[in-house]
């Protein structure tokens, strides 16, 4: 008997497991439509319950319609579940109910079968995973909203083999245009913004999804980073990659939350604090590009206590126009200066052409309060991210405009959208490690006039 295969014949199934996923257009439309009826059930009986008690809140409805929705996305894998995930990281845009289930998918969206991953090797190698590798584990070590990563073992050395789910990067346009529905009544943006949301959104999918650019961009930003302290990643395979599949060195290490249960030191937390801090703007600053998926599935930290960085699928370019004047608002005291100001508000379209002197002085105050929040960590030589008052100021004044119905009209260039995820998401993590950095390092550039 073979035994390169580590999954015996006789091993059950995980019951959570999908032996196929829908790929066409129909197919993943017709399972759209199926959740949408779910959804307008859920309404239906959460206004029944509602005529016999008036004062019953949302919560319940909330939770129904965030699994009935996670469990279809789960199920078509791809952009409009990646969509949850990028969602669930923003505190301010869904209910708690749909931020806890969508966190899932950092995690553990249920994995594929066996045979689909046979099929996948056979179609991109025209092998099977035991042809190619001494050792392959068919049971999925992690499994996320594009793709999976299997255990497998080739001359002695233990490697991470991510495969791309069946259909996800054929189907990114039409999986928007479907999900599109949800989101309008999930964020509540006007067509216009949720148009440029989506647009921006299909780009950095569609080179997400293309793992032969993963593999360049991957090798191109390690050996970028490679002189950053306390930061490590996997050596790449190119040869034993493909459009669909990666291969690279298995690295070892826990993830953000199994790091934290450990109850690391201070001086450990901070740590990997720093190395996140320097990763990040090292790029931004440097490179004027960053790796912008920073949920914490895509890290670990390694059993001699440094960052793995093990993912660079989501890269988001930044050109000198976008970069000089949001950066030079958050590192330098140009946001005082109210003329340069509002010229670079408007190289950044938060304030247009046509908006009156009121609108022109009501945007320039709520942006200079905005950019003066996000910068607090810029401003200083260190920041101590643990402290729950500037997250609560921070997430207290997004939800604060996102009742505004002047915010309600798309504002701010496209780039936005990833830049800003890129950073509230290193807040975040920094601030689930309750981390003090430096945070002098790597500073930004700036242009002081416009």
């Amino acid at each position: 008997m073979d035994h390169r295969l580590w999954i015996s014949k006789n091993t059950t199934m995980n019951p959570k497991e999908q032996n196929s996923i829908p790929t066409t257009k129909v197919q993943r439309s017709a399972k759209f439509v199926k959740t949408g009826f779910k959804v307008g059930g859920n309404y239906i009986k959460h206004y029944s319950k509602k005529l016999f008690n008036p004062d019953m809140d949302n919560s319940e409805l909330n939770e129904d319609n965030a699994a009935d929705i996670y469990e279809s996305l789960s199920e078509l894998k791809g952009s409009a579940l990646k969509v949850a995930q990028m969602l669930s990281m923003d505190k301010n845009l869904l209910p708690k109910a749909y931020v806890d289930k969508f966190t899932q998918s950092q995690y553990n969206a249920p994995p594929l079968s066996g045979p689909l991953i046979v099929q996948t090797f056979k179609k991109y190698f025209g092998k099977t995973p035991n042809e190619i590798y001494d050792k392959f584990n068919l049971r999925s070590t992690n499994a996320a909203s594009i793709g999976q990563v299997h255990e497998a073992e080739l001359n002695g050395e233990k490697l991470a083999v991510k495969i791309q789910y069946p259909g996800v990067g054929d189907s990114i346009s039409s999986d928007l245009k479907l999900v599109k529905p949800f989101a309008f009544r999930l964020l509540g943006m006007s067509e216009k913004e949720l148009d440029i949301y989506m647009r921006e959104v299909e780009e950095r999918l569609l080179e997400e999804t293309d793992y032969e650019l993963e593999i360049r961009r991957s090798i191109e930003f390690s050996n970028a980073c490679a002189g950053l302290d306390n930061i490590v990643f996997p050596t790449y395979y190119p040869e034993l990659s493909s459009k669909r599949i990666i291969t690279m060195s298995w690295m070892e290490g826990l993830h953000l939350k199994e790091f934290l249960k450990t109850n690391p030191s201070q001086a450990l937390r901070d740590k990997i604090g720093q190395a996140l801090w320097d990763f990040y703007n090292f790029q931004q600053h440097e490179l004027r590009a960053v790796h912008a998926d920073p949920h914490p599935g895509n890290f670990m930290i390694t059993p001699d206590g440094k960052l793995g960085a093990i993912d660079f699928g989501c890269i988001k370019e930044m050109p000198e126009d976008f970069y000089y004047p949001f950066f030079s608002l958050t590192a330098s005291n140009l946001l005082e200066n109210k003329e340069e100001t509002i010229k670079a508000f408007r190289l950044l379209e938060m304030i247009h052409t046509d908006d009156t002197p009121a609108q022109v002085e009501f945007y320039y105050t709520q942006y200079k309060q905005m950019i003066g929040l996000f910068a607090k960590p810029y401003m200083s030589d260190s920041f101590d991210f643990s402290k729950t008052e500037f997250f609560n100021e921070l997430f207290g004044f997004g939800e604060k405009i996102a009742k505004m119905p002047e915010f309600k009209q798309a504002r701010g260039v496209k780039h936005f959208i990833y830049v800003n995820r890129t950073n509230f998401g290193l807040y975040n993590i920094l601030h689930e490690l309750k981390a003090n950095v430096k945070t002098d390092t790597f500073k930004p550039h700036v242009v002081l006039e416009y």
